[in-house]
């Protein structure tokens, strides 16, 4: 929605041509009905340019490399490429530069996924959006439908408490090789998905 003109519209208003798994006499219907599309396409079998990616339960969540086909085919800029990046190894001093590394590369229709959950297991997929251009990332999560403010202090310690998860441990991110941007742009005057905004420190602290 924040890279395709015509399919925001078609989600926030209703307006325009019908987009196929994203049907709703609401915006709450189309977004949950496409919601529910791209999840069956990140853990679908697939066999793309001689490369299968394989199958993923749906009950486990989404696999991260049907997630990183999702960015790189419509949901970032035309010709982004993503990287993954291990996180849940790192001491604070690595998850310090990671998190520099997130701040420098996510920008406006480059946005990364970070994978959180526990110390043993990753269980919860978030959306990394540009923050302040300088040291704080806006972080939405699904769970709760709200964007947070994110630094480098949560991130690092482990303490990022989203949808009661804590612990940072893989992160999807952009290459950093800038490339031509031939997709529409959002529609002046539509109120994009920021959903709730919550600038309180307390979700990033340990419940």
């Amino acid at each position: 929605m924040l890279v395709d003109a015509p399919f925001a519209r078609w989600v926030m208003t209703g307006a325009g041509h019908p987009v196929p798994g994203a049907e709703g006499d609401s915006r709450a219907e189309r977004f949950a009905s496409y919601e529910r599309t791209v999840h069956r396409r990140t853990n679908s079998l697939q066999l793309r340019a001689g490369a299968l990616r394989p199958p993923w339960p749906r009950s486990l969540g989404t696999p991260p490399w049907g997630a990183k086909a999702e960015l790189e085919n419509g949901a970032s800029w035309v010709g982004t490429q993503y990287e993954y990046a291990m996180l849940r190894h790192l001491d604070q001093a690595g998850r310090v530069h990671a998190y520099a590394t997130l701040v420098d590369r996510v920008v406006e229709g480059e946005p990364a996924l970070l994978y959180v959950g526990s110390t043993t297991l990753p269980r919860h997929v978030t959306l990394v959006l540009p923050g302040d251009g300088d040291t704080r990332l806006d972080v939405y999560d699904p769970g709760t439908g709200t964007v947070h403010e994110v630094d480098d202090t949560p991130f690092a310690a482990g303490l990022m408490g989203l949808s009661g998860w804590d612990v940072p441990w893989l992160v999807i991110q952009p290459t950093g090789h800038r490339r031509v941007r031939t997709r529409s742009r959002p529609l002046e005057g539509i109120q994009l998905p920021r959903l709730a905004r919550d600038p309180v420190a307390e979700p990033l602290q340990r419940r």
